[in-house]
């Protein structure tokens, strides 16, 4: 029996005083297609299909400065986040992305990674990326503060917004699933069906956000080059 309402949620949460919640975000591996040894099968060729558009895309948005094999970062990052969310989806699983432990140790690990590289590499570029091709300039010191202020938030932001929606549909379906318990008959069928439509949701959004924030990721990558 939950304690409160957020106990769900809780990562220390543990069974026999073993922590199994965070055990959910290594079953990903379970999934991935063993080419080498498998047939090639549905799973497959769908796993290479949804890899090759994505390689495209974020090779588009990269640009002509990209290294070879950066995209397969952002492709990785994807297929991770994406099972971490669907996982999350089945009964009694720890969705490990709701929590800011795994989501912002990712964004902020990107972040980093993005900006000792162009500051190193691309100092000029990156000083001149601080203020706007245009900006007056007596509005120019204003600019370099608000730049940099959008800077530095975007790890957060990346980690807020996907915890944020991974918690809102969970938290949701957990609190029409509760109101359940005293429900008539009659009015427990619609909230059955209103709690498929909400999964349905739910696995939309699974899908959308993992695509938002590898979107986000390579196109702050493509900024510092």
């Amino acid at each position: 029996m939950m304690s409160n309402l957020f106990s769900i949620f809780d990562p220390s949460t543990n069974i026999f005083n073993l922590p199994f919640n965070w055990i959910s975000t290594f079953m990903g591996l379970m999934f991935i297609p063993y080419s080498f040894w498998f047939i090639p099968n549905r799973y497959f060729m769908m796993w290479n299909i949804i890899s090759f558009k994505l390689h495209k895309e974020f090779k588009t948005l990269l640009g002509d400065n990209k290294i070879n094999g950066s995209t397969f970062i952002f492709i990785s990052l994807f297929f991770f986040i994406l099972f971490n969310n669907l996982l999350g989806l089945f009964p009694y699983i720890f969705t490990s992305t709701s929590h800011l432990n795994l989501s912002l140790t990712l964004s902020l690990t990107l972040w980093l990674k993005f900006m000792i590289y162009g500051w190193i590499n691309n100092t000029q570029h990156m000083f001149i990326h601080l203020i706007p091709q245009g900006t007056p300039t007596i509005l120019m010191p204003f600019m370099v503060m608000i730049e940099s202020i959008s800077n530095i938030i975007r790890p957060g932001t990346l980690a807020v917004r996907l915890t944020a929606n991974m918690i809102a549909g969970h938290l949701l379906l957990t609190l029409l699933g509760n109101s359940g318990l005293n429900m008539p008959n009659y009015l427990l069928i619609i909230l059955i069906f209103t709690q498929i439509l909400l999964l349905t949701l739910e696995f939309a959004v699974a899908i959308i956000q993992s695509y938002v924030i590898t979107i986000l990721s390579t196109l702050y990558s493509s900024e510092v080059n």
